[in-house]
């Protein structure tokens, strides 16, 4: 079960992620929209796992190409955390919590990816793609799975 508006702004939820892509057979893909400058970026992975909750659904992604540089590197091997399952090792806090970043997500130590991110929060002030040519701060940001 997934959350949210599914015509803007909506998300799969982990077991369904876990599902689909547990045999390795999605790609993701980031597009991503400069709240700056308007200008739109991609960031695409060759590999995109999500494990299952016995693991607090541990992320594998990896083999980026795109043009908005790889943000997600970091964030390998990572357990998903919420507001309430703090699975990140940011030892002054949650990463999910919303005065940190504000979204869930397969947080390292905060501040990478950061697509989830509630407006006001997080280290840029809201959703960023650390790796961002130029100002790094995202207006939109979708994540999509793709078939191999």
């Amino acid at each position: 079960m997934g959350f949210g508006i599914e015509s803007c702004n909506y998300w799969l939820g982990n077991e369904l992620l876990h599902q689909l892509t547990k045999d390795g057979q999605y790609r993701l893909r980031f597009d991503l929209q400069s709240l700056d400058s308007g200008q739109w970026y991609w960031a695409d992975y060759d590999t995109f796992i999500v494990d299952s909750e016995a693991t607090n659904y541990t992320l594998t992604v990896g083999g980026y190409s795109g043009d908005a540089e790889d943000s997600m590197y970091n964030h390998d091997g990572r357990m998903f955390t919420t507001f309430d399952r703090d699975n990140d090792p940011y030892t002054s806090g949650n990463c999910a919590d919303v005065d940190v970043v504000g979204g869930g997500f397969w947080h390292n130590n905060c501040g990478m990816a950061e697509v989830n991110a509630a407006r006001g929060a997080g280290w840029f002030g809201g959703p960023a793609w650390y790796k961002l040519p130029g100002p790094n701060r995202l207006q939109t940001s979708r994540m999509w799975l793709k078939c191999l």
